[in-house]
């Protein structure tokens, strides 16, 4: 059976330390490397719904997106809410473990599949990144994922690509609607209906307004963003498709879900199925 360690060590393979931010917290988080593995879960955030679901169905390992805690603790009781869901996490002997900018920036992660979503073509990241920034990861070797081969897939922040045609707006927005099964996107307008190239950024990625502007981007697709960041892209005459943070990520915890499903056939491993966007459209 598989250990919580092993399943990290596998995970610093997909999505090597290297490229995390430097303000990240990746990795196990909390829990015993020694521990057998029988339930895993992925999920994007750990939400007091997530540590219920992880605790009522014997959850071994959580592997979450966004880290919890984020920041340094200087205490850890159930006085607050972060203390309360690691303290029944670690009650419960579940162990925690983040991927979070690590997955962004993969070779295949979460940007990566973003842009094959929408078909682009010479894809290459928004900021490179070297795997040969600390001693170990000269160790790593980042695997594909059936998106694309790992000779053409870029490693680093965001992605960009060109269509070898130009493509209306409306099309890209309706391909973003049916792949991340959401019924509404916010557009901000600078007047483009046909798209040549396009900027992504998973979450909440508003500093790619620079890079898309460096290389001429028609459009910058991105999770959410701050009312001047519109008005900056605006200025810049760069369109912005905002698809939610939730919508822009969770379908990544399904993708890894199910490769950790057919890495690991002696473990049940599922994606959170209490996990729900908090954000609605009234």
């Amino acid at each position: 059976m598989t250990t919580v360690g092993e399943i990290d060590a596998k995970l610093r393979q997909w999505a090597p330390a290297p490229l995390a931010e430097s303000w990240d917290n990746t990795g196990l988080l909390l829990g015993d490397p020694q521990a057998r593995v029988v339930n895993l879960m992925t999920c994007l955030t750990v939400t007091p719904p997530v540590v219920a679901e992880a605790i009522r169905r014997h959850v071994s390992l959580i592997v979450t997106h966004h880290p919890l805690p984020f920041r340094p603790l200087r205490s850890l009781t159930t006085n607050d809410d972060t203390g309360r869901l690691l303290w029944h996490l670690a009650c419960h002997r579940v162990s925690l473990l983040s991927l979070h900018t690590r997955y962004d920036s993969a070779r295949d992660g979460i940007n990566q599949q973003l842009a094959e979503f929408l078909q682009l073509e010479e894809v290459q990241a928004l900021e490179q990144k070297s795997l040969t920034d600390d001693a170990n990861s000269s160790q790593e070797h980042v695997p594909s994922i059936n998106i694309a081969s790992p000779q053409t897939c870029p490693v680093g922040r965001g992605r960009w690509g060109v269509y070898s045609q130009p493509r209306p707006i409306l099309n890209i927005a309706d391909t973003l609607k049916q792949k991340l099964r959401v019924q509404h996107l916010q557009h901000v307008s600078s007047g483009h209906t046909e798209i040549k190239q396009v900027a992504i950024g998973c979450g909440s990625a508003g500093e790619f307004i620079k890079d898309a502007r460096r290389l001429g981007c028609d459009l910058l697709v991105l999770g959410e963003t701050n009312f001047h960041t519109c008005l900056e892209a605006q200025a810049a005459r760069i369109d912005l498709l905002l698809v939610g943070h939730f919508a822009s990520e969770r379908f990544a915890q399904e993708v890894l879900a199910a490769r950790l499903a057919t890495e690991l056939p002696a473990t049940n491993v599922w994606c959170s199925e209490s996990e729900t966007d908090p954000i609605r459209w009234l």
